[in-house]
């Protein structure tokens, strides 16, 4: 918790300016009962209308001065919290940045979401209540018992006979809450978790006509989560309802002393026939018995708000697993654009055994390199390895001649233009998302990626490059999308480009005039990894995956005669002619 509160620093102006506030409208509220009963005493029942008059106005000025300094109190304290609140998800978001994808695969991308939404609200509400309640409560309770006891000393004594009630009562919502509430985190990471899946797989949903039972799933979850949440919502229900019941007790308890004394004009009542002073000493009692009723709720709280700094603390304080060099090594520009792979092997954090084993070659400027293998065989994976997603388990990976962990992660990607398996658009322009790829290019550098990546359709578009890309680009066609991020890594002057598997949604006549233009517009190393055996044809070296191990390299034509795995995915994809 000391570390989170500690962002709090920044805005501490603003939070001392909310809590000067807060103690000078809890003054100007423990003014009105004293300033009230002085009306009643000496003014309603003597006929004193002057004074009835005087302390009048006094009372409207401390109100009017009071509501202008709450209002201030609630302008700073809101601008504290959502201030704070500003500042925790801006931590969040830069660290989940920093993060490798094996990182983030640790924590999960629901909770990710969860923690960067929920938890730094509850967080930010944590704040808010911190600056009100924790300066509002002890001033109301200490100043209303000073004043209390300044009316009637034995009288205050049964305040003292409700406030451990209370403090009990808050203690043993705490103990039955706290458990609760770390289930329901956790749930609720399951709750986003399963939504964001469903939501993502709509269509695979309704194509096989499934929405009913995923709809059964959800509400199994959603019903989960809600029963928590009313148990949760009950148990804290009891607190203020005991509370106001306590208050009420006690003030017939009080009303009832004090009617007996003043009936027997006795000195266990000093306020003697005060009507005034009996109203006020009931106030501050109020005020006292409902600070502490705040003051409990802090126990509850306090321990929620504990909870979510921790998890919001697990991702502040995690280290990343990729981490860049102390100091990075110079890459020699005589081999720009050389990868090459030693001896390397590599297996994911959970996995029993390595996804990829002893991979040895070399991609070479100017030269197309393609990797072709079975679903599952590492492609994907071996690629992910030269952008340093992920760090090899043993051997080297090399980029001109020097190892990728000696290189800075932001020197190693402005060398790359990558794109993924899974082709990714975000939503604004067209423009916009090819800028992605180099902020800095020209319209001349533009107009060539697009061109290269066979991306005519563009300008057919009304708006031509200034079209608009809907979320999830739904406004595009798989094609259309696959060849916008082609375009987006072209536009980047890279030494290496590397497609995963990004041709998969082009007809052959698009693949073929696409592979043409790299080979004849681009002067990089170009690595392509594929399952279609015609997008490789003219590569100038292939390599056959097979679980995880290389079981073949060479051209088209060599590893139709070396390789029989290469033959079956030939054999079953073309006919019998591409063998020869």
């Amino acid at each position: 918790m000391k570390k989170v509160l500690s962002y709090l620093k920044p805005i501490k102006g603003t939070a001392v300016a909310a809590m000067i506030l807060v103690v000078f409208a809890q003054a100007a509220t423990l003014c009105f009962p004293l300033l009230m009963s002085r009306i009643i005493n000496a003014g309603i029942q003597t006929g004193n209308f002057d004074y009835i008059k005087r302390i009048g106005l006094v009372m409207i000025a401390v109100a009017f001065l009071g509501l202008i300094i709450s209002s201030l109190s609630s302008y700073f304290s809101s601008k504290t919290s959502t201030s704070y609140g500003r500042i925790l998800r801006e931590k969040l978001f830069l660290k989940v940045e920093s993060l490798s994808q094996s990182d983030i695969d640790k924590i999960g991308t629901p909770s990710l979401i969860t923690r960067c939404t929920g938890d730094v609200q509850v967080l930010q509400d944590f704040v808010f209540q911190l600056i009100d309640i924790i300066i509002y409560s002890p001033i109301l309770i200490v100043g209303g018992t000073v004043m209390a006891f300044f009316l009637n000393a034995r009288l205050a004594l049964i305040i003292f006979a409700i406030v451990p009630v209370i403090a009990l009562l808050a203690w043993i919502v705490v103990k039955l809450v706290m458990p609760l509430f770390k289930k329901k985190q956790k749930l609720t990471d399951e709750v986003n978790r399963f939504l964001r899946e469903k939501l993502s797989g709509i269509r695979v949903i309704r194509a096989f006509n499934r929405t009913k039972y995923e709809d059964e799933c959800f509400a199994e979850k959603n019903v989960r989560l809600s029963g928590l949440v009313m148990k949760f919502s009950r148990i804290m229900a009891i607190l203020l309802p005991v509370c106001i019941i306590l208050i009420i007790g006690a003030l017939d308890l009080l009303i009832y002393s004090a009617a007996k004394s003043i009936d027997v004009m006795t000195d266990v009542v000093k306020i003697q026939n005060s009507v005034g002073d009996l109203q006020a000493f009931v106030i501050y009692m109020i005020m006292i018995v409902f600070s502490v009723s705040l003051a409990a709720s802090m126990f509850v709280i306090v321990p929620r708000a504990n909870i979510s700094a921790k998890r919001i603390n697990e991702v502040l304080d995690l280290e990343p697993a990729i981490k860049d060099p102390e100091t990075s090594v110079a890459i020699k520009k005589e081999n720009e654009g050389t990868v090459e792979f030693k001896n390397v092997s590599f297996g994911y954090a959970d996995a029993e055994s390595n996804v990829l084993s002893d991979i040895s070659f070399t991609a070479e400027k100017n030269k197309v390199t393609a990797i072709i293998g079975a679903t599952g065989s590492g492609k994907t994976t071996l690629v992910n390895l030269i952008a340093r997603f992920y760090d090899v388990s043993g051997g080297q990976v090399l980029f001109d001649g020097v190892d990728v962990r000696s290189l800075r992660q932001s020197e190693l990607h402005k060398r790359l233009g990558l794109v993924p398996q899974k082709s990714f658009l975000f939503s604004g322009s067209i423009r916009d998302n090819l800028l992605y790829g180099n902020e800095n290019a020209s319209d001349e550098r533009l107009r060539l990626a697009l061109d290269i990546a066979q991306c005519g359709f563009v300008y057919e578009l009304e708006n031509g490059i200034e079209s608009l890309v809907s979320q999830n680009a739904t406004n595009l066609s798989g094609g259309q999308k696959q060849r916008i991020s082609i375009a987006r890594a072209l536009v980047r002057d890279a030494e290496v480009y590397i497609f995963d598997d990004s041709f998969s949604a082009l007809d052959f006549m698009t693949d073929a005039k696409l592979r043409k233009a790299l080979r004849e517009k681009l002067s990089a190393t170009v690595i392509i990894v594929a399952q279609r055996v015609g997008t490789i044809l003219d590569a100038d070296k292939i390599i056959v995956l097979d679980e995880g191990k290389i079981a073949g390299v060479g051209t088209h034509r060599e590893l139709c005669s070396s390789c029989g795995i290469y033959r079956e995915i030939v054999r079953s994809q073309l006919d019998e002619e591409a063998l020869v």
